[in-house]
């Protein structure tokens, strides 16, 4: 998924903070391609933003592949010099491990994929059974090695693509830095990404919005499917109702399942998925998007530590919605 890319809306009452809560501060600006919000009740009354801003754009440096000098370009890049840092180690730690639960459906080497669709960092190239046969010859996490604090490709020709997952492991590390203040109620959210912990403004339960899955792309309609109350966690939503093209009469989503190289296509519209950081339920959303509805709900039921929503299209009604047990208790209204 592009940086760009936003699912997930944040539905705040936090209106209207009187003296009682004045302590409560609210930050915003522009990071990864997209905006992030930060609320927080800062103990002293100091404002963060200069640090979380400057947490993101480190992140930035290690993970965009829009940056042609990033850790991550450069390995594309073939560059042999590049110094793997702690934020690449860490998403790539991760990114690995899920690629092995979800057997594949989440892969950080996805990006000539992600590019030849025209969902990616590079122009769209020429699509047809030829040329996806090739490409997947150099797609699988499986041919991507982390020895000694170097990264071996087994080919020159794999590329990595972070950013399903990168904007939740931003997410948190802002709300780290937070928690390392002192900080104990806080909402860090960057382009539908969102992790919280104890209450908001009004002394409730943080409450997000997932979003209705309509086809608008231009982000005027929005409507919200339902809203969550949560005091603790991560939420991630990945979907494809409004990143996709249509060519020829065919429709084309930015999800690509990395085992057979072409979109997915199936009733599962969108996948919010609950975790205890950013960075673990961001991949799995998309993950999921991969995998569909069935495939994806035995995840969550083997995982203690995950919950999911999940909004299919509907055979009687416009949609189907579905979620995992623990998923009803934040399930209020």
């Amino acid at each position: 998924m592009k940086y760009l890319t936003l699912i997930l809306v944040v539905f705040l009452v936090t209106t209207s903070c009187n003296q009682d809560k004045s302590k409560y501060i609210k930050n915003q600006g522009q990071a990864h391609g997209t905006f992030y919000h930060v609320v927080y009740e800062s103990p002293n009354g100091v404002d963060y933003n200069d640090q979380l801003r400057s947490t993101m754009q480190r992140i930035d440096k290690s993970l965009s592949t829009y940056d042609p000098v990033s850790v991550i370009s450069r390995i594309n890049q073939n560059d042999s010099s590049v110094v793997l840092d702690d934020h690449f180690l860490n998403v790539y730690r991760k990114a690995e491990e899920i690629a092995n639960e979800t057997h594949g459906a989440f892969d950080i080497t996805v990006a000539p994929l992600v590019n030849a669709w025209g969902f990616g960092y590079t122009e769209p190239q020429r699509t047809d059974s030829v040329s996806i046969a090739t490409i997947l010859e150099y797609v699988g996490y499986e041919k991507v090695h982390l020895i000694n604090g170097n990264l071996n490709k087994d080919t020159a020709a794999i590329q990595l693509d972070a950013s399903a997952i990168a904007k939740g492991y931003s997410v948190d590390q802002a709300a780290e830095k937070l928690e390392k203040k002192g900080i104990k109620n806080y909402m860090v959210e960057i382009g539908g990404e969102i992790r919280v912990k104890g209450q908001n403004p009004n002394g409730l339960a943080w409450r997000i919005g997932i979003d209705e899955p309509t086809e608008d792309q231009a982000l005027m309609d929005r409507k919200i499917q339902r809203i969550l109350h949560i005091n603790k966690g991560a939420l991630a939503t990945s979907g494809n109702y409004r990143q996709f093209y249509e060519k020829n009469g065919q429709k084309y989503a930015h999800t690509i399942n990395p085992k057979t190289g072409y979109p997915v296509q199936h009733r599962l519209l969108s996948a919010s998925v609950l975790a205890p950081d950013c960075m673990t339920a961001d991949a799995y959303a998309t993950a999921f998007m991969v995998l569909g509805y069935h495939a994806s709900m035995d995840i969550v039921e083997q995982d203690p530590e995950l919950e999911a929503y999940f909004i299919l299209s509907g055979e009687d009604e416009p949609f189907e919605v579905k979620y995992s047990d623990g998923m009803q208790s934040h399930l209020k209204d």
